[in-house]
């Protein structure tokens, strides 16, 4: 479905530095089982206040477990003011890329890593700080706005890619949108929100069929499935599901969580997908 590189695999495949460390300096946990990626991040320190070793345990995808796999060997050797100024942009480049729906698994392994230099240091790391604006993945105010500031991000859509706020019930959407605006402007915000609404019914309804033809139908027929498009009204999009698709158990889960989530961000971020049975 989604096009990982060459290291990405094999530090998935071949996880560098897996396991627990008794004796660690420092140690850093972010996420839940709950919201269905869990990193813990540990490390230990030589006599001249380097990195001489570091360990990670997750619960999570291909992608979480091989961002914690490079960034474990990626401070290895470095001090604790060097390692601060890693980045989850640095994890990604090291990783040779990363699927943008994956992103977050890169911001999740910085702040493990955070978590674990303040229990070092004795204090609470900054993904601590604010007030929660995702319930679903507990996602503070602080957080998102760190990371639209560090990574360029301009709507929701990108939010949730980085954070995964948003990326449950939708709630938080407004919320989120007022974060961007504070961060870069009311007047910037107002423009990308109504660039969004100027597409016409014919632009929408034919961007809406590219990107069926051109992302999603290829990626569920590598799995034996298809789906159709039946008819669009609107933001309203229509569909029926084919092949294995059919009668599969996570195919509701494929609905919401790939299709209407792929239009949404490639076409118009009002898109409702309904699904019906021909």
């Amino acid at each position: 479905m989604w096009d990982y590189s060459d290291k990405l695999k094999d530090h998935f495949f071949n996880p560098r530095n897996v396991g627990e460390m008794p004796d660690a300096d420092g140690v850093g946990e972010v996420g839940s089982m709950a919201c269905g990626d869990s990193l813990r991040i540990y490390f230990k320190l030589d006599e001249n206040g380097r990195i001489k070793d570091a360990k990670f345990l997750t619960f999570g995808c291909g992608s979480a477990i091989a961002s914690a796999s490079v960034l474990t060997e990626m401070i290895k050797g470095k001090t604790l003011e060097e390692v601060e100024k890693v980045t989850n942009q640095d994890i990604v480049d090291y990783l040779g890329g990363m699927p943008v729906e994956k992103l977050h698994c890169s911001v999740m392994g910085r702040e493990a890593l955070e978590a674990a230099i303040a229990d070092y240091r004795g204090g609470k790391p900054k993904a601590e700080e604010g007030k929660i604006v995702c319930n679903c993945f507990g996602v503070t105010d602080r957080e998102i706005e760190r990371v639209a500031r560090e990574n360029n991000l301009r709507s929701v859509e990108d939010v949730t890619h980085y954070t995964k706020a948003g990326g449950g019930c939708g709630s938080c959407h407004a919320e989120i949108e007022r974060i961007l605006a504070r961060v870069w402007g009311e007047k910037e915000a107002g423009l990308v929100r109504e660039k969004a609404k100027k597409l016409t019914n014919i632009q929408r309804m034919k961007l809406i069929e590219e990107t069926m033809e051109r992302e999603i139908r290829p990626a569920l027929r590598a799995d034996g499935g298809d789906i159709e498009l039946v008819d669009i009204y609107g933001t309203k999009v229509i569909v029926a599901l084919r092949g294995t698709c059919t009668h599969c158990p996570s195919a509701e889960f494929t609905l919401k969580e790939y299709v209407e989530k792929k239009l949404r961000e490639q076409v118009d971020e009002e898109i409702v997908l309904e699904e019906v049975k021909i």
